[in-house]
């Protein structure tokens, strides 16, 4: 399979549903790869499912660039999408820009940025610079103080109609997809039906154009599985057990059983 790129995913729309998961790593991102998802996202989750941060709130420029780097060294044949941390974006245009440039450099192939209208301006700036952006609406967890928690979003018709215009907008902005979390699905429905550009859902039911899932959701190594999330294996007593049967082998000196030697004549003359 040739690279896929940004233009590869806008066709899905209408004719397939997009795949799309995250990984934070190297050896993760080789995986998903070799199943033949068509993005990855290198989200800003990483914060709670692998540094243990409360939040998304903690993630730096950084350590986004670090695992960036991480997933983008696996050469991954689908889409490469990163996270814009919080406070990457928000306070002006410029810093906007030089941060999301840092991320295309070092491999991504686009950008992701939380929010709606209000970020319209910035999504412009990116795009008209080459840099592709994926928008993100609904519940967006670097707000989640403000939207008083991770909760369902769009419930009542003024937020519904809120995140409809704000799907208006980032299009019109120049966004090649967005992400809408944790909406109602009417919402996220007629979003789908009223935008050009493919939607990705998490958490916002089956109509959209796409799904995305936290990798450590499906592999069932969290403390914690959100309601829409399936777990298809459960990592965490795979890997416990794994580790128990090589303390036990430890403890009874049966590990390891291969270990290798001095060369003929070498060992009399550490002896001596």
């Amino acid at each position: 399979m040739d690279k896929l790129t940004i233009r590869d995913i806008v066709k899905m729309k209408n004719k397939r549903k997009i795949v799309a998961i995250t990984a934070y790593d190297y050896p993760t991102a080789k995986i998903v790869d070799s199943a033949g998802v068509d993005l990855v996202l290198v989200g800003d989750s990483l914060g709670m499912v692998v540094l243990g941060y409360p939040s998304t709130l903690q993630v730096t420029m950084e350590e986004m660039i670090i695992h960036t780097k991480a997933v983008c060294n696996a050469n991954p044949k689908a889409v490469v999408v990163t996270d814009m941390p919080f406070m990457s974006y928000e306070v002006d245009e410029k810093d906007a820009l030089i941060n999301a440039s840092t991320f295309i450099r070092i491999g991504a192939d686009a950008v992701k940025i939380e929010g709606g209208e209000e970020y319209k301006n910035i999504i412009k700036r990116l795009t008209n610079a080459g840099i592709p952006v994926m928008g993100h609406i609904g519940l967006t967890p670097q707000k989640h103080k403000q939207l008083g928690g991770y909760r369902l979003i769009g419930k009542a018709y003024r937020e519904a109609k809120k995140v409809i215009n704000d799907a208006i907008e980032v299009e019109d902005a120049g966004a090649f997809s967005i992400v809408i979390e944790y909406t109602a699905y009417e919402v996220a429905k007629k979003i789908t039906e009223k935008l050009s550009i493919p939607t990705i859902c998490i958490g916002s039911g089956p109509y959209c154009d796409g799904q995305i899932i936290v990798v450590n959701d499906i592999l069932g190594l969290n403390d914690f599985q959100p309601p829409f999330a399936r777990k298809y294996v459960d990592l965490r007593e795979v890997i416990k057990k794994a580790v128990m049967n090589y303390k036990s082998d430890v403890l009874s000196g049966s590990f390891p059983d291969k270990y290798w030697g001095m060369k003929d004549g070498e060992k009399s003359k550490l002896e001596e």
